[in-house]
C-alpha cells in the first residue's frame, strides 16, 4: 500500500506532487508570515549547522548541534547537546538566519517569552533566549518522541487513550491562561509525546498575553492553522479570540485524534475558512463508529460556532473529560433536531429568510383556502335550512287550507295522500340538513 504523507504543520495528507512537508494552507500562511517574501531567495540554512549527509557535527555557540528534528514555515530545531551542562536539548533558530523580517524575529521573540513565563510538566520548558553570529534562537527541553499529528497517522486512537490526551493539554492550557499567555495556534504538530506517554505542548510563536478578562483583538492577517482554528480567527474582521478559542482549537484535536483528521479540510485555503465559518464537521462516528456518544457530545460543544456555547474554561472541558474517563454522565448534552435547526438558521440567515417567507406564503395560502371552503359550507346549510323552513310552512298551509277539510266521498284516500306528501317533504329537508 502507498504510503500518505502529512503536513509537518497541521496533519493534512499531502499528495505525492506536493513537494516538501507543508500543504498549500500551511506554505501560504507561512508565505504571508514572512512580510510577502522580503526573505532572501538564498539557502535559508542557518550558518552553523551539521552537515546530515556527512554525518558531521557543528557547533552554535555553547551548542553541538546533532541533527534537525524539526522544520517548519517559520524555524527550524536541532537535536544538539548543550556543552556547558553536558545535555540534550532542542534549539529551534530562524530559518533566514541574519536576513530574517522583524515579523519573523518578533514573532520568535514572542514565542520564547511566552514559554519562558510558563513553569508546567506538560508543557515544553525554555532554557535560554539569545543571538549567536547574529542568529536568533532559544534553547528549550529536548522530548523524545513524536508528536500527535505523527503518532495518529491515518489511524484513530482509542477513545479513552484520545480523552486522556486531551485533558492533560487541556489543564497545561489552563494553567497557561492563568498565568495570562493565550496559545492561539495549538494543533496535533504542536504536542509532543514524551517517553512517559505524556503530552507536551510547545511552538508558542502566535501565543498572546490576555488583558484581565478581556481578550485580544486581532488586526492584519490571519493567524494560526486554518484546519484547527475558530471563527472568531479565521479571518480578522471576526475581531477577537480569547480563552474560548483555544478550547475550539482542544476540541479540533480530540477530532483529530478520533478520526485521524482534521475537522476540516479542502485543498484551498479559502475553502477551508469558508468551512470554519459555515459549516460543521462531520460527525466523528460516521468517520469512526467506535467513538463514544459521550466524546461525541463533548466534541460538539467544544467546536461550537458561537464562542459562549463552549466550555467556558480549558479546565471546565478537562473535567468534562475526566468524567467521562470516570463512567461518570457529562454534562453536556447533545444537540437535539430543533437545535441543530436554530443553529443552521443563525448560521444562514438569508437561506433560512427566504425559507420562512416560502413557508409563510404556504400557510397564508392554505388558510385562505380553507376559510373560504368554510365560508361556502356555511353557505350551503343556511340555503339548507331555509329551505326546510319553507317546506315546513307549505305543510303547514295544506293542512290549514279549508279545502281538504271539506266532506268527500274517499276522505281517508284524500288524508293519506296528504299525510305522504307531508312526511316525504320533511325527509328531503332532513336529509339536506344532515
Amino acid at each position: 500500500m502507498r504510503k500518505v504523507k502529512h503536513c509537518i504543520e497541521c496533519g493534512a495528507p499531502l499528495t505525492e506532487t506536493v513537494p516538501g512537508g507543508l500543504c498549500s494552507a500551511c506554505a501560504l500562511r507561512g508565505a504571508l508570515a514572512s512580510g510577502g517574501g522580503d526573505a532572501p531567495a538564498s539557502d535559508p540554512t542557518p550558518p552553523d549547522t551539521p552537515d546530515s549527509a556527512l554525518g558531521k557535527v557543528r557547533y552554535f555557540g555553547d551548542y553541538a548541534l546533532l541533527e534537525e528534528i524539526a522544520r517548519g514555515g517559520m524555524g527550524v530545531v536541532y537535536k544538539a547537546r548543550q556543552v556547558s551542562l553536558d545535555r540534550l536539548v532542542a534549539v529551534k533558530m530562524i530559518l533566514a538566519g541574519e536576513f530574517a523580517t522583524p515579523a519573523f524575529v518578533q514573532r520568535f521573540r514572542t514565542e520564547a517569552s511566552a514559554a519562558a513565563v510558563l513553569h508546567h510538566p506538560n508543557i515544553v520548558a525554555i532554557h535560554e533566549v539569545g543571538v549567536h553570529a547574529g542568529q536568533h534562537y532559544f534553547s528549550m527541553d529536548f522530548v523524545d518522541g513524536p508528536s500527535l499529528a505523527a503518532l495518529v497517522g491515518h489511524v484513530p486512537l482509542p477513545a479513552k487513550r484520545a480523552a486522556q490526551y486531551v485533558k492533560t493539554i487541556a489543564e497545561a492550557i489552563h494553567y497557561a491562561h492563568q498565568q495570562g499567555i493565550l496559545h492561539r495556534d495549538l494543533k496535533p504538530s504542536n504536542v509532543l509525546i514524551d517517553a512517559n506517554d505524556q503530552p507536551r505542548i510547545t511552538d508558542f510563536g502566535l501565543a498572546k498575553r490576555l488583558e484581565g478578562e478581556t481578550s485580544l483583538t486581532l488586526s492584519g492577517q490571519m493567524v494560526g492553522s486554518p484546519n484547527f482554528m475558530p471563527p472568531e480567527q479565521a479571518t480578522a474582521k471576526h475581531g477577537k479570540v480569547g480563552r474560548y478559542s483555544d478550547v475550539y482549537a482542544l476540541g479540533g484535536i480530540l477530532y483529530h485524534l478520533l478520526t485521524a483528521r482534521p475537522p476540516f479540510q479542502a485543498d484551498s485555503l479559502e475553502v477551508i475558512v469558508s468551512q470554519v465559518l459555515t459549516a460543521e464537521p462531520v460527525s466523528p462516528r460516521m468517520l469512526n463508529p467506535a467513538v463514544p456518544r459521550d466524546l461525541e457530545t463533548i466534541r460538539l460543544k467544544c467546536l461550537e460556532k458561537e464562542p459562549s456555547r463552549r466550555y467556558a474554561t480549558a479546565q471546565a472541558l478537562a473535567d468534562e473529560l475526566g468524567r467521562f474517563l470516570n463512567g461518570q454522565p457529562v454534562l453536556a448534552r447533545p444537540l437535539g433536531p430543533s437545535g441543530k435547526v436554530w443553529r443552521w438558521c443563525r448560521r444562514q440567515p438569508v437561506r433560512a429568510g427566504l425559507i420562512a417567507a416560502l413557508i409563510l406564503v404556504f400557510v397564508l395560502g392554505l388558510s385562505g383556502v380553507v376559510w373560504q371552503w368554510r365560508q361556502t359550507q356555511r353557505a350551503n346549510v343556511a340555503a339548507e335550512r331555509r329551505e326546510y323552513a319553507a317546506n315546513i310552512g307549505l305543510v303547514q298551509s295544506l293542512i290549514a287550507d279549508q279545502e281538504f277539510l271539506q266532506p268527500c266521498r274517499a276522505p281517508h284516500v284524500l288524508q293519506s295522500r296528504i299525510m305522504k306528501e307531508d312526511l316525504s317533504i320533511i325527509a328531503t329537508s332532513n336529509r339536506r340538513l344532515l
